[in-house]
């Protein structure tokens, strides 16, 4: 089968490969693996897409299911994750497309490849291990790193340069809707009087600038005060609502009847999007939501995994 995706240059595998990508696969737990399978239902000859296959936890499990004859698309902005996901799911080669994209498009990417519509599709919207973790990407404000957050490297904004050009009315109006953050006024005043003396371009300045600009009583709370702020920015940078209210919109177009979409969210925002295209859908007739409620992570999970904690997963099924 084709593939989009190939390691042209063996110094950036290399580069890859010292970054020790082994212990970033080992210590790769996917979020809600069973209730995934359970959801999903991929079976022999089914072509499933994972649009968010990042480390590929989720299509490690998947592929068996679709032998002998089935296909997975696994599609991902990140293209240093998706080299790794190459490696990882080597043995099931002839089976997998990889495809480095934003999965916005999931439309135009089924055309690219000779498909129009599929028999599932998995959106994992959780934050990536091997991202944070990685200094060079910034999106860690517990790492020494340039502000740059990007998912997907090819793009041009950056957070250093949306904290550099956004006025203070929409830094406060990002940090609001996007972190929920309570200080947003005085955060993104603090911003816009630093930026008047100096450059911001690491994440320990912008954390540091965070800290200061919040009340003394939240410094050292449960939540670092950082954290909100962070993720608003990561999420304004990668525009990560507007990717998925647009691939929410096309999933009629590319599932076949009886196909099925599971989506798992990790923020009130994104949950919030998915619950009422689902509910829209069904009140058309254009599908059938599988879940009532979202499905949430077991105790016992979310004691191996705490990342798994604020997971919720809904699943519809076409018409």
């Amino acid at each position: 089968m084709e593939h989009l995706l190939s390691i042209a240059d063996p110094e950036t595998a290399d580069a890859i490969s010292m970054s020790d990508p082994h212990a970033a696969l080992s210590q790769h737990q996917p979020v809600m693996d069973r209730e995934v399978l359970q959801y999903l239902n991929p079976h022999p000859g089914a072509v499933i897409v994972d649009g968010t296959v990042g480390l590929g936890g989720h299509s490690l499990r998947i592929l068996p299911q679709l032998l002998p004859d089935g296909r997975l698309i696994a599609i991902d902005r990140d293209l240093d994750a998706l080299q790794l996901t190459k490696q990882r799911l080597t043995e099931f080669e002839p089976h997998v497309t990889f495809v480095h994209e934003n999965f916005r498009n999931l439309p135009e990417v089924l055309q690219r490849i000779g498909l129009s519509r599929v028999d599932g599709v998995l959106l994992d919207l959780g934050m990536s291990s091997f991202q944070v973790d990685r200094d060079e990407r910034g999106f860690s404000f517990s790492k020494e790193g340039p502000l740059d957050m990007r998912m997907d490297r090819d793009q041009d904004l950056t957070a250093e340069a949306l904290l550099r050009d956004a006025s203070i009315e929409e830094l406060e109006q990002i940090f609001r809707t996007f972190g929920e953050e309570r200080f947003a006024t005085s955060i993104a005043r603090r911003i816009a009087d630093e930026r008047r003396h100096r450059p911001i371009t690491t994440t320990t300045q912008l954390t540091r600038m965070i800290t200061h600009a919040v009340p003394s009583r939240v410094r050292y709370g449960r939540l670092h005060p950082a954290t909100r702020t962070f993720q608003a920015l990561r999420m304004a940078v990668n525009d990560e609502l507007g990717a998925l209210e647009t691939v929410l919109g096309t999933l009629e177009a590319v599932l076949n009847p009886g196909g099925r979409v599971v989506i798992l969210t990790f923020h009130s925002l994104e949950d919030r999007l998915v619950k009422h295209a689902f509910a829209h859908g069904a009140r058309e007739d254009r599908w059938t939501v599988l879940t009532k409620k979202p499905v949430r992570p077991t105790a016992t999970e979310v004691s191996q995994n705490p990342r798994a904690r604020s997971a919720k997963l809904r699943c519809l099924e076409r018409r």
